[in-house]
């Protein structure tokens, strides 16, 4: 137990039955687990020391009922202090208290409470009264509470219309990631589609101009072929003609190798053989004739001038 200067006698020592007196001993500070080894001390007096605040282990000590802070310089309770479930009365009389901690709201079983000479919120000063007797305190109590329990509601709504907000805020972030991923599904399809459309046109393409250029080549070649059929058609007089020549080309050896037999008759030997001999009278028959024709035009002629 720590007071403003050394060490007194052991919490034991002012243990009656299951009262434990602390008022006046000037201390600073609660010694929580000296008072945790006392469960039979329901009933702590702590009123008059220089107590500034409260620790937080302080709310372990659920086994008190009765307990007296007044006269203390408290500016805050612990922010768990609705632990102390079994308490029924509690006395925080000339504190420096502005607020009451929204646990406060737990503490079901309190049935007297003195909150007077405290600097509280006004709205809190308003419900608490003036706790001059031992109904007003009771009254406190059972205000207090209602109150707290409302702050405590309130919160509560808050905290889930928090939370309502967060999960629709993160349902939102969500849906909105669906559609951001769902419109990122449709570009890559319709990007998908579009190239599958450009490939669709680029084989068209090059189909038709590979149709086109056959189509082309074939009527070059049937354009080609029509003057070959067109100059092939006047073939038969050329065919004719070349007949005539060939004729012709006959005709003229046959005369040359008449000439050639005719000279060999006329100035070799051989003119004495029968076929030369006949060679040779057919040859001045002709050459008799060829005269007698030119006398008979000469003739001619000469009758026509006169």
């Amino acid at each position: 137990m720590s007071r403003g200067g050394g060490k007194g006698p052991s919490l034991k020592d002012k243990l009656d039955g299951n009262e434990l007196d602390l008022s006046l001993c000037d201390l600073n500070e609660v010694p929580v687990r000296e008072l945790a080894a006392l469960p039979k001390a329901t009933v702590l007096d702590l009123s008059c020391n220089n107590l500034i605040s409260l620790p937080s282990d302080f709310c372990s000590l659920m086994h008190l009922v009765k307990l007296d802070l007044s006269k203390n310089r408290l500016q805050q309770l612990p922010l768990d202090f609705g632990r102390l479930v079994n308490l029924q009365h509690l006395d925080l009389l000339n504190n420096r208290l502005v607020t009451l901690p929204v646990s406060f709201a737990q503490l079901k079983n309190l049935k007297w409470l003195d909150l007077k000479d405290n600097p509280l919120d006004p709205v809190l000063a308003k419900v608490a009264g003036d706790c001059l007797d031992e109904k007003q305190c009771k009254q406190a109590a059972v205000k207090v509470l209602q109150h707290m329990k409302a702050i405590q509601s309130e919160q509560d709504r808050q905290r889930q219309r928090k939370l309502q907000a967060e999960r629709e805020m993160e349902k939102k972030r969500e849906a909105e990631q669906r559609a951001k991923e769902a419109q990122e599904r449709e570009l890559r399809k319709r990007e998908k589609a579009e190239e599958k459309e450009r490939r669709r046109r680029e084989y068209d393409a090059q189909k038709a101009a590979k149709q086109e250029v056959e189509k082309k080549t074939k009527k070059e070649t049937v354009q080609t072929r029509k003057p070959a059929s067109s100059s092939r058609a006047p073939q038969p007089p050329r065919h004719k003609a070349s007949w005539s020549r060939s004729v012709l080309r006959v005709l003229l050896l046959v005369l040359l190798c008449l000439l050639c037999a005719l000279a060999a008759c006329k100035l070799t030997e051989l003119r004495h053989q029968p076929l030369c001999i006949s060679v040779n009278t057919l040859y001045e028959d002709v050459v008799a004739a060829l005269q007698n024709h030119k006398t008979l035009q000469n003739m001619l002629q000469q009758n026509s001038q006169q």
